[in-house]
């Protein structure tokens, strides 16, 4: 399966449950943002520019605890910064899995592979390792040299520890295709348990060059698609048709909410607009009719997995022959 058995049934479960109580509005994965610290400054990073006056704060495990109790998604991307800066990261996925929820704990590997032994393999815990190319292409995006041998080297130590581990890429306007299969296929033979990909999306603190035009997609997006089909992505197949252009989807901003030490950020990942106290107050006092494209010109490029894979879970049962896709997608 392409998610843990486990994990579609939390899901499911959690779907379930919200569509009986004719809740509209609710989250699917919990962006955890437990510290901006960072030991890397990545070209295609807005939060180094965006936090760079608070960068020395950090939410609290107890703040980690209440934030998944008030939001309430049964998945939680652990990130940053890099979570494993944070001095007491163990006890925020110790406690995060006691919840039984499923964590995702984003890293760029640096610091993994020494850090592997404070944390016990779990059905409840994926390892998220970030890498956008082979090496000499990732240790230029990332701007420090040797930085794809430790990160693979940390995904070795982790898989033969017994955990389970995905990695991150991101798709910048100059990508090789070919090097991304050859990328995916040195992975692969890691035994790594799936491949995220994402279009390189613009932060509105940063300006950079590098990231990818709505009118390159279709282009980008199709060999990815071809990609799909021999390696195992965590990308759904009805997101890539969307990427590719052969499907029309629109962004649920909520689906993914972002909490980190200022707040919940509203309304999305990419956006910051306001900070509200409580997970209530985000939902309430957002104008969700306001954002999206062809209603605020930032959401013109956006494409990203966060705002448009939580659509495509909640329109999933609606059709049929999605439901079908999506099955036989999870099962191969």
């Amino acid at each position: 399966m392409r998610s843990s058995f486990k994990q579609t049934c939390s899901i499911t479960k959690y779907l379930l449950k919200n569509k009986i109580c004719s809740i509209k509005r609710f989250p699917l994965v919990l962006m955890l943002e437990i510290t901006h610290n960072c030991n890397l400054t990545c070209e295609g990073c807005g939060r180094i520019q965006e936090f760079k006056e608070t960068m020395d704060r950090k939410m609290s495990p107890d703040e980690c605890m209440h934030a998944a109790e008030e939001c309430g998604a049964p998945v939680v991307s652990v990130t940053g910064g890099e979570p494993f800066l944070h001095p007491d990261l163990n006890k925020i996925v110790s406690g995060l899995i006691a919840k039984k929820r499923h964590v995702y704990l984003c890293t760029n590997g640096i610091t993994l592979g020494d850090s592997l032994g404070k944390f016990t393999p779990s059905p409840y815990l994926n390892i998220n390792v970030h890498l956008d190319g082979m090496a000499e292409t990732h240790d230029r995006i990332v701007g420090a040299k040797g930085i794809f041998k430790k990160a693979t080297d940390s995904i070795r130590k982790a898989k033969q520890m017994g955990f389970a581990v995905c990695t991150n890429t991101t798709i910048f306007k100059d990508t090789d295709p070919k090097e991304i299969e050859e990328l995916f296929a040195y992975l692969t033979s890691l035994k790594i348990d799936g491949l995220l990909v994402s279009p390189g999306f613009s932060f509105e603190d940063n300006s950079n060059d590098v990231f990818i035009q709505k009118e390159e997609f279709h282009r980008k997006f199709s060999f990815i698609y071809g990609l799909s089909k021999k390696y195992r992505t965590m990308n759904t197949p009805m997101y890539m048709q969307f990427l590719m252009g052969e499907r029309d989807l629109e962004c649920t901003p909520w689906g993914n909410p972002t909490k980190n030490y200022l707040g919940w950020k509203g309304p999305c990942y990419l956006i910051t607009d306001a900070y509200y106290k409580t997970f209530k107050e985000l939902m309430d006092r957002t104008d969700w009719d306001k954002y999206g494209r062809g209603k605020d010109p930032r959401c013109h490029n956006c494409m990203v997995h966060c705002g448009y894979e939580p659509t495509v879970v909640l329109e999933t049962g609606k059709k049929l022959k999605d439901i079908y896709e999506m099955a036989k997608w999870n099962f191969s």
